[in-house]
């Protein structure tokens, strides 16, 4: 039986997940973390909440956020 993912579930329940961030997150935890599950699913969480809810997205959905930040369609959120 494959492993269930379900947005809003505990990041530690996510066992086996490899997290990654950014090299360029501060060393007060303001950053996201992601992880690539076995199910070809991403799951991002907040780094200052390692056991808190995790957002879960497909590929698609996640290559479309990607894209859209690399292009700056969210730099406006900052100002």
């Amino acid at each position: 039986m494959a492993e269930q993912f379900v947005n809003g579930m505990p990041a530690g329940a996510l066992t086996g997940a490899s997290w990654r961030k950014s090299a360029r997150s501060g060393a007060n935890g303001n950053c996201v973390e992601f992880a690539q599950l076995s199910t070809d699913r991403f799951a991002v969480r907040n780094s200052r909440y390692p056991e808190g809810p995790a957002l879960i997205y497909t590929r698609d959905e996640l290559a479309a956020f990607v894209a859209g930040a690399k292009d700056g369609e969210f730099d406006d959120v900052l100002n």
